[in-house]
């Protein structure tokens, strides 16, 4: 095999297929990406037995064929060599080596042989649609932060994507839950995705699918199986297993009742969760809210390290509450907001409370409160 390819080109194929690696492998194939050139094309595989990507890059082949190199000793070589290079990697099966040269720089890595490569097993789609890239983006963007962590509850550590019901319309939904703060996020339904069956994405799938959909005008193409995921750009495709668990009925946890309203300037209240949040105590983070008429006074009282108090002006009409939530949960809540007003809407000082964007409800919020 023997290609020359643009520095830029290959830095970002490469960089995209590094990041599905796994930095500690018991498997050392799985350190690798397979290169593949054929045609006017090149193409970098990597997987991590979960997760697969697969970038094309164009390149001019001299020698079609296929190897597998560390995927992170090659993306470092790249990342490092000049701009507007024209980098040739020429691949020796018989000594078993890759030789990247660019300039005056020569470097010759070790490879493994592409046969003992893992391809993931294809799989039939049971629904296949297109959406364009803002819509999907917004989707995952505004619920991945409430993900769980916890490896327990497995089938929590991922963004539960499904049809649904909203205004007496079928929506396509995102949905993610720790158990203490819950996101719901809708988008119109596209076509072909009727048919859909609801897939738990996992978490580094999320994080590996967002770098697909920095383009305003691209259109992704996504496939859906039971057991499967795939997205789909013109150069990449992203395949990932889903989570084999069931999503708990999260409707149940999204307060229907709540009355009493407030009414605040996001980035205004954000920012004074975060002033008064820095005396608390790391491991509670507890921020009191006491609402009266049109006013809002945030505290926090952390007996070993001090106390600290803030005053907001805000739209609240209802009779007196208060209500203490973690400062953390708070602030990613209100970073999601991208028009002015978060509107809160809560019951009482131990129920759950309902955030949505002004009158918005294609994007919903639940979060629990913590006792103060």
């Amino acid at each position: 095999m023997k290609i020359s390819i643009e520095r830029a080109d290959l830095l970002k194929a490469v960089s995209q297929a590094q990041s599905v690696v796994e930095r500690r492998n018991t498997i050392p194939i799985l350190a690798n990406v397979l290169i593949e050139a054929e045609g006017n094309d090149v193409s970098f595989r990597a997987t991590d037995l979960d997760i697969e990507v697969v970038d094309k890059a164009p390149a001019m082949v001299e020698r079609a064929g296929a190897t597998t190199v560390a995927a992170t000793t090659l993306h470092e070589i790249v990342r490092k060599l000049p701009d507007g290079a024209q980098v040739t990697l020429t691949a020796d099966a018989a000594s078993g080596r890759l030789t990247v040269e660019a300039g005056r720089s020569n470097f010759s890595l070790a490879t493994l042989p592409r046969e003992d490569f893992p391809v993931m097993a294809s799989s039939e789609y049971a629904s296949n649609f297109s959406i364009e890239a803002p819509k999907l983006r917004r989707l995952f963007d505004k619920s991945k932060f409430a993900i769980s962590t916890e490896e327990t509850r497995y089938y929590l550590n991922g963004v539960y994507m499904h049809v649904s019901e909203a205004d007496g319309g079928k929506v396509l939904r995102c949905v993610a839950t720790d158990g203490h703060r819950l996101a719901r996020i809708d988008s119109d339904l596209p076509e072909g995705a009727m048919d859909m069956p609801g897939v738990i994405v996992p978490r580094k799938t999320v994080g590996e699918l967002r770098k697909l959909l920095d383009d305003d005008d691209m259109k992704i193409a996504v496939s859906v199986s039971e057991t499967k995921v795939r997205f789909a750009t013109p150069n990449i495709t992203l395949t990932s297993k889903v989570i084999d668990g069931t999503f708990p009925d999260y409707t149940r946890v999204i307060p229907q009742g709540n009355t009493r309203k407030l009414e605040v300037d996001a980035a205004d209240f954000a920012k004074a969760v975060d002033r008064v949040a820095t005396v608390s105590s790391e491991r509670s983070r507890a921020v009191k809210l006491q609402l009266d008429e049109d006013r809002l006074i945030l505290s926090v009282n952390a007996p070993d390290s001090g106390a600290a108090e803030e005053e907001l002006a805000v739209a609240y009409g209802d009779e007196r509450l208060e209500i203490g939530f973690n400062a953390k949960y708070l602030l990613e809540i209100a970073s999601q907001v991208d028009r002015e007003n978060a509107v809160f809407m809560f019951n009482s000082s131990g129920d759950p409370t309902l955030m949505r964007e002004g009158n918005d409800t294609s994007a919903v919020y639940v979060v629990m409160p913590m006792r103060v």
